[in-house]
Order: C-alpha cells, then sequence, then structure tokens
C-alpha cells in the first residue's frame, strides 16, 4: 500500500502526463486526472484519493474525474472564467466570495445523507453553510489549522514557542510558508496579537505585512501543497514550516521526526472547508449528490483523522473514530482546540485585494 506521500506524488506525475497527453480541454486551464466523465470535481491536489469516497466507487463503477487548484483565488478567477465543473472545495474564508460571484447554485439537503450530523458548532457559523433565507450553500466536510512545524532534531521547542521564530535570523535559510495569501496573513495576524482579522485596520495591515517581509529574509522556499512542503521537511531543506496538519502526519509516516505546535504563544489558525455545487455544472447532478454522501459518510472520519490529521465535520464520524487516534491528533478536546486561534473567516473584498497585491510584492523581495 502507498503512503499518503507516495499516493500524493503519483497523482501529480498522472496529472502532468495527462495533461502533456493532451486529455484536458485546453478550455479548461487547469490539470486533471480523467476517470467518470458524469462528474468533475475541482479540488486540491490529493483529495482524489479513493479512500475518501469508496461508497462514490462502488456505486458507480469509478472514481469521478478531478481537477485541480493551487489555492481558492486561482480557482475563483479559472470558474469566473469559464472553466466546468460540478463541485468544488473552497474553504471558509472564500465561500461567500464564491456565492456573491453568482458562481453557485443552492445544494438540496434532502439528497445528503447526514446533512443533520453535520457538526452544530461549524453549521451556526454566520453566513458559512447556509445564508438567512434558509438557502444551503456549503456542505462543511475538512476542518484542521495552519500551525508552527517543525524538525524536532534540529529546534528546541522552547526556541519555537512563539511565532516570532519566523523572524528569528538564526532560521534564515530554514523556513517554509505557504505560496497562499490566506495562510500568510493569518500567521501574520496572530504574530501581531490579531485574532479577528476581519477587523484589520490599515495599520494592523501593516504591521502584518512588515512581520512578512521580515518572514522572506528567512525562507528558503515556498510550498505549494502539501507534497512540497513534506519533501521540504522530509529532505532537511526546512526545519521550520507554517503548515497544515497533513504535513506532520506525513512526515512522521516517512520516519521524518517533525512535529506540531499548537500551543504557541500567539495560537494557531483554523479553517474548515467543504463542497459547492457550481452554478453551471455541466454533468450528472445524481452523481454530484452521491459524490458528497460519499465523502459525508461516517466512515470516512476514520481516514481523515488518522491519514492525513484532519476532523471531519460529520459530528457522527467523529465520534467513531478512536479515541486514542483522536488524542493523537489532537481533537480529543475540540473546545481546548478552538480556544486560541484566527478562524478563517471571509474578509472584505477591498481588504483581501490589498493582501494578494502585497503579498506577490512581498514575496518578490519588496
Amino acid at each position: 500500500m502507498k503512503t499518503p506521500i507516495q499516493r500524493m506524488t503519483l497523482a501529480r506525475r498522472l496529472t502532468l502526463t495527462l495533461a502533456l497527453a493532451g486529455t484536458l480541454a485546453a478550455s479548461a486551464a487547469a490539470l486533471a486526472i480523467a476517470a467518470d466523465k458524469d462528474l468533475i470535481v475541482f479540488d486540491w491536489s490529493g483529495y482524489e484519493d479513493p479512500s475518501f469516497h469508496p461508497k462514490y466507487v462502488e456505486k458507480n463503477g469509478d472514481s469521478p474525474t478531478f481537477a485541480f487548484f493551487g489555492d481558492e483565488d486561482e480557482a475563483f478567477e479559472k470558474v469566473r472564467s469559464g472553466f466546468k465543473a460540478d463541485l468544488g472545495h473552497p474553504c471558509s474564508q472564500s465561500v461567500v466570495k464564491w456565492r456573491e460571484a453568482g458562481l453557485l447554485q443552492p445544494l438540496d439537503t434532502s439528497k445528503i445523507t447526514g446533512w443533520k450530523d453535520l457538526n452544530p458548532g461549524i453549521m451556526a457559523m454566520k453566513d458559512l453553510a447556509t445564508t438567512s433565507d434558509g438557502k444551503a450553500w456549503f456542505m462543511p466536510w475538512d476542518w484542521g489549522n495552519t500551525q508552527l512545524t517543525y524538525n524536532s532534531d534540529k529546534i528546541d521547542a522552547k526556541d519555537v514557542q512563539s511565532l516570532k521564530a519566523f523572524v528569528d535570523p538564526k532560521f534564515k535559510g530554514r523556513v517554509s510558508i505557504g505560496d497562499n495569501v490566506d495562510d500568510a496573513y493569518a500567521l501574520a495576524s496572530l504574530a501581531i496579537g490579531l485574532k479577528d482579522w476581519t477587523k484589520m485596520t490599515d495599520d494592523q495591515f501593516k504591521q502584518a505585512s512588515d512581520f512578512l517581509r521580515q518572514v522572506h529574509k528567512n525562507v528558503r522556499s515556498y510550498w505549494t501543497d502539501t507534497t512540497d512542503v513534506v519533501q521540504l521537511l522530509s529532505g532537511g531543506e526546512v526545519d521550520l514550516a507554517w503548515a497544515w496538519n497533513d504535513a506532520t502526519v506525513q512526515s512522521v509516516a516517512a520516519g521524518v521526526p517533525i512535529k506540531a505546535k499548537k500551543d504557541t504563544d500567539e495560537g494557531i489558525s483554523t479553517w474548515v472547508c467543504g463542497y459547492v455545487l457550481f452554478k453551471d455544472a455541466p454533468g450528472n447532478i445524481d452523481k454530484a449528490y452521491d459524490y458528497l454522501n460519499a465523502v459525508n459518510d461516517p466512515e470516512t472520519a476514520k481516514v481523515l483523522v488518522k491519514d492525513w490529521g484532519y476532523g471531519q465535520a460529520n459530528a457522527k464520524g467523529m465520534a467513531g473514530v478512536d479515541p486514542a487516534v483522536l488524542k493523537g491528533k489532537g481533537y480529543d478536546d475540540v473546545q481546548q482546540f478552538l480556544d486560541k486561534t484566527l478562524f478563517q473567516s471571509p474578509v472584505p473584498s477591498a481588504l483581501k485585494l490589498k493582501m494578494i497585491a502585497e503579498f506577490e510584492k512581498i514575496k518578490a523581495g519588496y
């Protein structure tokens, strides 16, 4: 059996091969792994893993076709420019933007088995899964953190007690953060003591941006996906990263002493991702709901928590995970998990545009 790293690396190779072979229409402007042509899922690399949707394969004979994006702003622009898919996988900070742009259609929750089993805390988040008119637009599925991640053989835990470690000159050339504006500004917001970035002032934006400029001086590489950051950590190229939960899980599976530090002085960032139904979905609508039901199946939580280190939004699924596994992944006390966190909720569009423009300048050394 392949490890998650091997599966994802293979997926990337297959993706490249298929793209070079011309199997994806030029108008798609995205890489894809072709399977069931009746359903296209626009997703993050790695989520094509069949262990996430075995009941879909059981019912329909194959996995859906997957197309991939590197970040949600890229995905937004592709869909707005005409790329066609049936389902998409945005996160909490992007759902409102996608919906208000007219890219989505409401979900028929009567067709989603276990809709009522979704975590009440997540479902209560304002304007996320549902709107005030009662329409459902987003099925929460995976949730987790972006957190300080380090090589415990090379770095003492006391030296990374603060997120300010990312700007410590002694880590010059040993740092990686994501090539992702949301995670970058989540890190910077926490570092300057801001937990609610939706209320960021102009002065706080400058402080956060200045912090990222200092981080840039230490960055060896900006990672683009989990495979990338795991390779950087496992290969010894970097020792300190701002990374998702699965970077730790997969590095440890590869035998590398990588740890996540959730108890930094400033905290961690938390996000919720899930699935949406595109307005002009070209495929089979029944298969779209088959897929939603497959990933929302409580049994999927066991894979999501154990192999990826993420929580499933289905509370019934989380309740069925071995308590020892939950404790090992940090999900045994969810309230403590969420107490000291910046939740990546949608920011005002003007602020988001400023973040995007400024982050590009920062990465370019300006």
